[in-house]
């Protein structure tokens, strides 16, 4: 629970900003360019925190690295709320980046290595659980605050507002343990036993046995992550986390009360509307993590790719004709659950699964900044694009996952119920 917190920050800071785009835009003056800038910002700093996250979380551990994650998340709401700026406000944006691409890929990490097999896709799925209950806590933080009559300093409160869950976290990370599997790569094995114990892992000793013979034919092998036998695990997981995106999910949850302003709903109407799509997303969330391991993430993904398709085809038709915007609401409503209930619960699990112990960390951080940089390339040109024709940005999202679905039925493999060591058997990693 403590670990997947850093999945609620990842959230609240991800979708906050979608009740202060139309007040920083008065604020500051800023073109639908300099808009997509400023939300894309945050963005930016998140690829890099990807990227770089490997290095910490092997160097000084999982757990201490999320620690840093927290202090990032804490300077950069407070930074926010206090801009004195434009440019200051990015700077603090780009530093908020770096703790959500950072806890991203290290508190997948730390949950799949703690977890047992049967219920790793609960475990890790229970930090995409906090991702969807942190963007609800946004959207309905933003609602509450839109009531305060806050004037010209509203928006300030709205990105101030994450400071709080961000010292919580902090303070709670300095009550567990560390990963056995990172301690035994550091050959400290008496501390991977009692922290086996700790989790409450049944036959810890099979386990730590399992653990230390496949780290220890690591070390022999003495390989890298672009080798040539990672291909496949490196394209399962660079695909997954771009079609993640390619699906429109956070250009729509950073731009919801716009595209509802531009479907003609009024501010408080947007807010509300905006706190239904995300108790949505996150009733749905709980529904997948409810049957991920037994269902399988293959099923998963394949049923959300029809749906979202078909709900964004809808919504790109309302945007073409201009009329029957009453089913707008609707359809992203659907559109959401799809999403929850498949892509949403199961690509932060999937990642975590592909790659073996030696090059797992360098491999999250690689599936997850390609997620990232595509989340930053659509948030940045959505606004212009959606300006020209609200259409052309949801049916290019739903010819994407069309095409998700083929790939995903052809070339996937199912992951369910399979130990970590054991995956990379079934993959042809030897």
């Amino acid at each position: 629970m403590v670990a997947a917190l850093g999945g609620l920050l990842f959230g609240f800071d991800t979708a906050v900003i979608s009740g202060a785009t139309h007040a920083l835009t008065e604020a500051y003056s800023l073109s639908p360019s300099l808009l997509g800038v400023t939300v894309s910002s945050a963005l930016w700093g998140t690829v890099a925190g990807s990227l770089l996250a490997g290095i910490p979380a092997d160097r000084i551990g999982r757990r201490d690295s999320l620690r840093f994650m927290a202090v990032l998340y804490l300077v950069s709401s407070l930074g926010c709320a206090f801009a004195w700026n434009w440019p200051a406000l990015l700077v603090f944006r780009v530093i908020g980046g770096l703790g959500i691409g950072g806890s991203s890929v290290i508190g997948p990490m730390y949950i799949a290595e703690i977890a047992p097999a049967k219920w790793r896709g609960r475990l890790v799925g229970f930090f995409q659980f906090n991702v969807v209950f942190g963007i609800l806590l946004a959207y309905f933080s933003n609602y509450l605050v839109g009531l305060g009559c806050f004037g010209a300093n509203e928006w300030r409160w709205k990105l101030g507002i994450p400071a709080v869950p961000a010292a919580l976290f902090l303070i709670m990370l300095f009550g567990i343990p560390r990963s056995p599997r990172w301690l035994v790569k550091k050959q400290r094995v008496p501390e991977a036993r009692e922290s086996l114990q700790l989790i409450g892992e049944e036959d810890y000793e099979k386990e730590l046995h399992d653990i230390i013979e496949s780290i220890d034919a690591d070390h022999a092998q003495g390989d890298s992550l672009f080798d040539r036998k990672y291909l496949f695990p490196i394209f399962l997981a660079v695909s997954i986390g771009m079609f993640n995106q390619l699906a429109g999910i956070n250009a729509i949850l950073y731009y919801l009360n716009d595209i509802f302003a531009q479907a003609g709903f009024n501010k408080v109407s947007s807010d509300l509307q905006a706190v239904a799509i995300g108790g949505t997303n996150l009733l749905f969330t709980m529904l997948a993590m409810s049957i991920i391991d037994y269902v399988g993430r293959k099923t998963l993904l394949l049923i959300g790719a029809v749906g979202t398709a078909l709900c964004l085809g809808g919504v790109a038709w309302i945007f073409h004709v201009h009329q029957h915007q009453g089913y707008l609401l609707w359809l992203l409503v659907v559109y959401i659950a799809f999403f929850a209930f498949s892509q949403g619960a199961v690509i932060w699990v999937y990642i975590s699964e592909v790659f073996p112990n030696r090059v797992r960390a360098g491999g999250q951080s690689l599936g997850s900044s390609a997620h990232w940089i595509m989340n930053a390339i659509i948030a940045g040109v959505f606004p212009a694009l959606a300006a020209k024709s609200g259409s052309i940005p949801f049916a290019f999202f739903a010819a994407m996952t069309a095409i998700q679905f083929f790939v995903v039925l052809f070339v996937y493999p199912e992951t369910k119920g399979i130990t970590l060591e054991a995956m990379q058997k079934k993959l042809g990693i030897s």
